[in-house]
């Protein structure tokens, strides 16, 4: 599989304001709205914003009504409260731990994120893009009525419920965060016009500890729309490459997708430490190519793309995420480009940090296809073929074979 030659322009949505950095839990927390600055500052810096066929578009503050697309109105009505009050307790809202703690504005901050992907399904529906980004979204852990693990609204779920409300007949969402995408999960377990695919570290070794194989739909209508590949803690680029290879692509060609919204989180670069994972940006870079391909395949390329995790937050966030904006623009970087020196003179001035030099980790990719065979002996193909086991046959499709 190769992205790079099957690349061209086509009309581009990326959501990015300033304001996207109110969504901010202190200076201890590691999901750090500096993340986004930088990711900001690197794609305009080399050209990304100014290429003619991307439009960035500033976010708009989600109301009621878009965000009870995914979320009940009690909760955003705690949410609010919380957010008018940080020192109230409202127990079950999931608001007020260390990871998620309640501040001032959470509520305006949060539907500010959400209202991004709303907007950018919005630019999808009305044609104005074919491709959208929100690298300032993808709140997956944020479930229809309680928060947790630093996601308040789900922006993901806004946009995938406003894509079927106005007519689109079935959504893929792709998530490889390297945590499980468990709210996205849970606020569409029932429907079936919405396939979620998980790509994660296990739940043995990672939060939330859940999103394995057998977590694959409820009896009836919407049986295996739920797939999670939970992935050994020390899985390598080639792992990672050939299990998305062995479940993805053959999955959704039998569901055939309308539109994919495809989360992004880069938690799992082998730079951070809120996973055990060793995944290079190369590897990051080659899936969102791979999402790409496969929208274009099955959507007539209709993608939107969100970020999500990524706590290598002067590292390995700006450049997964810049690639990620590239490709979408039809505009792919390599990976041995040189980051620009006013970028390299901003960090250090700004936050007093060495950002890398190149846009890649200087890895060779290398990974087989699953055509060569089963190793029952390696724990990544055992992984693979538990997921196919469990979802292949709801789809008519043979686990061995397929």
């Amino acid at each position: 599989m190769s992205f790079t030659n099957r690349c061209h322009p086509v009309p581009t949505g990326i959501i990015w304001g300033s304001s996207m950095g109110e969504y901010f839990f202190g200076d201890y927390h590691p999901m750090h709205p500096s993340r986004l600055d930088a990711t900001a500052r690197l794609a305009s810096d080399l050209g990304i914003f100014d290429l003619p066929q991307v439009n960035v578009e500033e976010p708009e503050v989600a109301g009621d009504s878009v965000l009870c697309l995914a979320h009940d109105q009690k909760y955003i009505d705690e949410v609010k409260a919380v957010s008018a009050n940080p020192q109230l307790t409202i127990e079950d809202c999931g608001l007020g731990t260390e990871d998620t703690p309640g501040y001032a504005g959470i509520h305006e901050a949060s539907a500010r994120l959400a209202g991004g992907s709303y907007q950018a399904a919005e630019m999808i529906l009305n044609g104005s893009a074919v491709h959208a980004v929100n690298f300032g979204g993808g709140m997956h852990h944020a479930a229809r009525n309680r928060a947790s693990g630093f996601c308040i609204y789900n922006d993901c779920a806004v946009a995938i419920q406003h894509l079927l409300d106005q007519g689109v007949k079935r959504v893929a969402y792709i998530d490889v965060d390297a945590h499980h995408g468990d709210g996205t999960q849970s606020i569409f377990w029932d429907n079936p016009n919405v396939m979620t695919i998980s790509m994660h570290e296990t739940g043995m070794k990672l939060f939330p500890g859940t999103g394995f194989c057998n977590e694959s739909g409820p009896e009836g209508i919407a049986s295996g729309t739920s797939i999670n590949v939970a992935m050994p803690e020390n899985a390598s680029d080639s792992d990672w490459i050939r299990a998305f290879d062995a479940v993805i692509p053959a999955i959704l060609r039998a569901f055939q997708p309308e539109v994919i919204v495809s989360q992004h989180g880069c938690d799992s670069h082998f730079s951070d430490d809120m996973s055990h994972l060793g995944i290079s940006i190369e590897c990051q870079r080659e899936i969102a190519g791979y999402v790409s391909v496969l929208a274009d395949e099955l959507c007539e390329s209709r993608w939107i793309a969100t970020g999500g995790g990524g706590y290598s937050i002067y590292d390995a966030v700006p450049r997964a995420w810049t690639h990620l904006m590239a490709i979408a623009a039809g505009s792919p970087l390599g990976v041995q480009l040189h980051t620009p020196t006013s970028w390299q003179e901003y960090m250090l001035e700004k936050y007093g940090t060495r950002a890398p030099t190149v846009m890649g980790d200087f890895t060779d990719l290398w990974w087989s296809s699953w055509e060569i065979g089963f190793n029952p002996a390696d724990e990544t193909d055992r992984t693979v073929m538990a997921t196919r086991k469990e979802v292949f046959p709801h789809w008519g499709l043979d686990p061995w074979y397929d």
